[in-house]
C-alpha cells in the first residue's frame, strides 16, 4: 500500500439502525439472528401491508422543534449517525476543520418531506415553505458538516443502493490523495413513507408474507424468497490515513484496503454478472489481494429472483474451485435493505465482523437456491479466528457496483 500514509484506518463507527443506535449492540443482535423486520399496514383500506425496518430513532436530543420543522428525517438520522462515529473515534477535536470531509451516500432524499408537501399541498393549496431543503438529496451532507463545522470537502454521491459504499470508497480516495486528513463517510435513508412503499411494491421487489411471518420474510438465497424489506437508518465511519490514527493515538477498528467500481451498462435494474466480477476484481486487485485471501463476503443478497443468482455466478466465476472457502451472508435478512444507506450499514457490519472475528447468519434460509451455490453462514453466533480480510458488495439500480475490501489491522 505505500506506506501508513496510503493505508486507510477505520477508526469510528455510528450507526442509527432498525437494531438500535449502539454499534456493539446492533452486531451482537445481528449475531444472534435477530431480526427488525415487522409489518407496516398499507396507508388505506386497498393498501397492502409491506415489510419494512424501521429506526427507533428520537430526534429530540439532536434537533430543537424550530430546526426539525425544515429537516428531514433522512438528514436527522445522518447527524445523529455521524456525531456518534465522532464520538466513538475520540475525534471531535482532532483534526483542523478545514482538513475534514463529508462523504455521504443518499439514494432517495427526503422521502418524507417531499410526501407532506404533496398532501399538505392538495389539502391546503399551498406547501410547506422549507419543502426543498429538507428534501433536497445533499440535505443529509450538509447539515452533517454545519453539525460538526466540517469546513473541506462535503460531497453527497446519488447511486441508488451503491451510494454509501461509494462515499466510503471515494471518502477513503480523498485522503490518499491528501485532499484531507480526516472524512467522515457513510450514509443515510429515511424511505418509509406511504408512497415509497407503493412504488417499492408496484416494481414487486418487496417480499411477501403471511400475516404475522414479517419477520422472516426476506430471505436472501433461499429457494423461496421473494424480495427484501424496506430499511431506514443511518451509518457512518470515520476514515483517516494510519500515519494520522497512530499520530493521535486512535484505536483502529481496521483497514480499508481495496475499494472497486464498475457499470453494468446493459440494463436498468437487472444486474449483470460480469459487471459484478469486475468490481471484485478491481477492489482486490487495489488491496494487493487474490480472491482466496478473502474469507467473508457481506453481500449486496437483497432477495430477489434474479439479483441473487446474478450474484451468486459473479462470486463463482471468480473464487472458482475456492468458493467453498469464503463465507457468505446477506444481513438484510434482518436489518433489511437501507438503499442509499445499505453500502454503509454493511460496511460498519463487516468492519466489525472483522474486528470481533465473528460472522453474521445468513438469516431465514432454510432452503437454499441450487443455483446460488455458496457457503452461506446459516448459524448464529459462528466465530471466525482466522478471518483477515472481507468485502461488502453493493450492486445498485443503473448498473453500478461498488465493492469495499477491508483487512483486520
Amino acid at each position: 500500500m505505500g506506506g501508513l500514509a496510503n493505508v486507510i484506518a477505520v477508526t469510528g463507527i455510528g450507526v442509527i439502525s432498525p437494531h438500535g443506535d449502539d454499534h456493539e449492540a446492533m452486531f451482537a443482535a445481528l449475531m444472534r439472528g435477530e431480526s427488525a423486520i415487522h409489518e407496516l399496514a398499507g396507508d388505506s383500506p386497498n393498501a397492502r401491508p409491506a415489510p419494512v425496518a424501521t429506526a427507533a430513532f428520537d430526534p429530540a436530543p439532536w434537533f430543537t422543534p424550530l430546526q426539525l420543522a425544515g429537516v428531514d428525517r433522512v438528514s436527522q438520522l445522518a447527524v445523529a449517525a455521524a456525531q456518534k462515529a465522532l464520538t466513538d473515534a475520540n475525534a471531535e477535536n482532532a483534526c483542523d476543520a478545514r482538513r475534514i470531509g463529508v462523504y455521504v451516500g443518499c439514494g432517495m432524499g427526503g422521502c418524507a418531506a417531499v410526501e407532506t408537501a404533496y398532501v399538505f399541498g392538495l389539502r391546503n393549496g399551498r406547501v410547506p415553505p422549507l419543502s426543498v431543503p429538507a428534501s433536497m438529496p445533499n440535505a443529509p451532507a450538509a447539515h452533517v458538516a454545519m453539525r460538526v463545522k466540517a469546513t473541506g470537502p462535503v460531497l453527497t454521491y446519488s447511486v441508488a443502493c451503491a451510494s454509501s459504499a461509494v462515499a466510503i470508497g471515494e471518502a477513503a480516495k480523498a485522503i490518499r490523495c491528501g485532499e484531507v486528513d480526516m472524512a467522515i463517510a457513510g450514509g443515510s435513508e429515511a424511505p418509509i413513507a406511504p408512497g415509497s412503499i407503493r412504488a417499492w411494491q408496484a416494481m414487486q421487489t418487496l417480499a411477501l408474507f403471511e400475516p404475522g411471518n414479517a419477520a422472516s420474510s426476506c430471505r436472501p438465497f433461499a429457494i423461496e424468497r421473494t424480495g427484501f424489506a424496506l430499511g431506514e437508518g443511518a451509518a457512518f465511519l470515520i476514515l483517516e490515513s494510519s500515519a494520522h490514527a497512530r499520530a493521535r493515538g486512535a484505536r483502529r477498528y481496521a483497514e480499508l484496503s481495496g475499494y472497486g467500481l464498475s457499470c453494468d451498462a446493459t440494463h436498468l435494474t437487472k444486474p449483470d454478472a460480469t459487471g459484478q466480477q469486475a468490481a471484485i476484481r478491481n477492489a482486490l486487485a487495489q488491496a494487493g489481494l487474490q480472491p482466496q485471501d478473502i474469507g467473508y463476503c457481506n453481500a449486496h443478497g437483497t432477495a430477489t429472483r434474479i439479483g441473487d443468482v446474478v450474484e451468486s455466478e459473479a462470486l463463482g466465476a471468480l473464487w472458482g474451485k475456492d468458493i467453498d472457502r469464503l463465507r457468505v451472508s446477506s444481513t438484510k435478512s434482518m436489518h433489511g435493505h437501507l438503499i442509499g444507506a445499505a453500502g454503509a450499514l454493511e460496511a460498519a457490519i463487516t468492519v466489525l465482523a472483522l474486528h470481533r472475528s465473528q460472522l453474521p447468519p445468513n438469516a431465514n434460509c432454510d432452503n437454499a437456491d441450487p443455483a446460488c451455490r455458496l457457503n452461506l453462514v446459516r448459524n448464529a453466533g459462528e466465530s471466525a479466528p482466522g478471518l483477515g480480510a472481507a468485502i461488502s458488495s453493493s450492486f445498485a439500480f443503473g448498473g453500478s457496483n461498488a465493492v469495499l475490501v477491508f483487512q483486520r489491522t
